[in-house]
């Protein structure tokens, strides 16, 4: 071995050692002489042929180069029925991964084949065959609100002209979210922009029909209503999907130079409330007073009717009573009647008794005459 190596360039030397390096000059062989040799194109592509032989389950043949290495030994095949198999298991499972996707309770899913809408995949797990059929994941129950006002795009935002012609600065809220994702992917190229262009579309709207002092105080409530309203008509006729859920309307301010006076209108207003109510109560108070008060007598009266006709009946019973004793003893009857009577009558007056046979017949007692009411009675007359 040691008398055949020449070096690094492959070259050999006589057993000798240097007796041949006088005339070989140096006794090595340049790389060109007879070392190995690069091979040519026709040996790769038989070396290539020869390999996917190999792959596709074959013997390969003999391989036979100018660096003299035989290869006449056969070699096992790289792809057995077995690897065919796993690899088959392999790429199902690489492909089920890939086609089964899961979707959240506040999600839904848009299936495309093809790149054409092809169903809605609700929450849970959902397949989608790979690569025929792709999916889109959307967040249906999230609510986004979209702001429109002074806080959105500067100041000028949410200037609008009301139907006195007066500007005014509205800033309000508009939230939504998403009840049909295929219509919200298909139909809406900006969502986002395409909301607060319709929002602010309607306000306009709606603030151009009113005035300005109904919208600073009382209209607020009314105005979105309708504002809701309104937006979700609109969304409605472009099929985009979105579900409008309230309206939030934060302000509304009148111009910065009169923003003063309007403060004074409406603390005259709300005084001039006040005041209403306060006469409010009192009418309600007298009112009440007056109700009562009817009512009351309305049953004292009830009551002295109930009275006389008492009476009356009683007197008429009394007298039919009397009527019949007197038709049994009439003098009797009339002695009794007249008794009764001049007591009744003696009760009620005021009266002195004197007895003139008493004690001397009457001395000591001087009569008494009223000329006093007797004038007094004269002049009446």
């Amino acid at each position: 071995m040691a008398g055949n190596s020449g070096g690094p360039w492959g070259g050999g030397g006589s057993s000798g050692g240097g007796g041949n390096r006088g005339n070989n000059g140096g006794g090595g062989k340049r790389p060109d002489d007879d070392g190995p040799q690069i091979p040519e194109i026709d040996e790769l592509v038989k070396k290539g042929q020869e390999q996917l032989r190999v792959l596709m389950g074959g013997r390969g043949g003999k391989g036979g180069g100018r660096g003299g290495r035989g290869g006449g030994g056969s070699q096992p095949p790289l792809f057995t029925k077995g690897t065919i198999g796993i690899g088959i298991v392999a790429a199902a499972v690489l492909w089920g991964m890939a086609s089964i996707y899961t979707v959240k309770p506040e999600e839904q899913s848009v299936e495309l084949l093809l790149g054409e809408y092809s169903a809605t995949g609700q929450p849970g797990l959902n397949f989608a065959p790979w690569p025929l059929v792709s999916y889109e994941v959307i967040p249906v129950q999230i609510e986004q609100t979209e702001t429109i006002g002074a806080g959105s795009r500067g100041g000028e935002a949410g200037l609008m002209l009301t139907g006195d012609e007066t500007n005014i600065d509205v800033d309000f809220q508009v939230v939504w979210n998403i009840n049909d994702p295929a219509k919200y992917l298909f139909n809406l190229r900006d969502p986002q922009q395409t909301i607060q262009a319709v929002s602010e579309s309607a306000m306009r709207e709606i603030i151009a029909q009113s005035e300005l002092a109904p919208i600073l105080n009382r209209d607020r409530g009314i105005i979105s209503a309708r504002l809701e309203e309104l937006i979700q008509s609109t969304l409605d006729s472009y099929d985009s999907g979105v579900n409008i859920v309230r309206v939030n309307f934060d302000g509304a301010d009148p111009p910065e130079p009169v923003k003063d006076a309007f403060r004074e209108v409406q603390s005259a207003g709300q005084e001039r409330d006040r005041l209403e109510k306060q006469a409010d109560a009192y009418a309600n108070r007298k009112l009440a007073g007056a109700r009562g008060e009817a009512a009351q007598t309305l049953e004292e009266a009830e009551a002295y009717r109930a009275q006389v006709v008492n009476e009356a009946q009683g007197e008429a019973s009394r007298f039919s009573a009397v009527l019949a004793e007197y038709l049994k003893a009439p003098i009797v009857t009339r002695k009794r009647l007249y008794l009764e009577t001049m007591e009744e009558v003696m009760r009620r007056v005021d009266k002195v008794i004197i007895d003139d046979n008493a004690n001397g017949e009457g001395q000591g007692v001087v009569p008494y005459l009223p000329l006093n009411e007797l004038r007094k009675s004269q002049e009446a007359n």
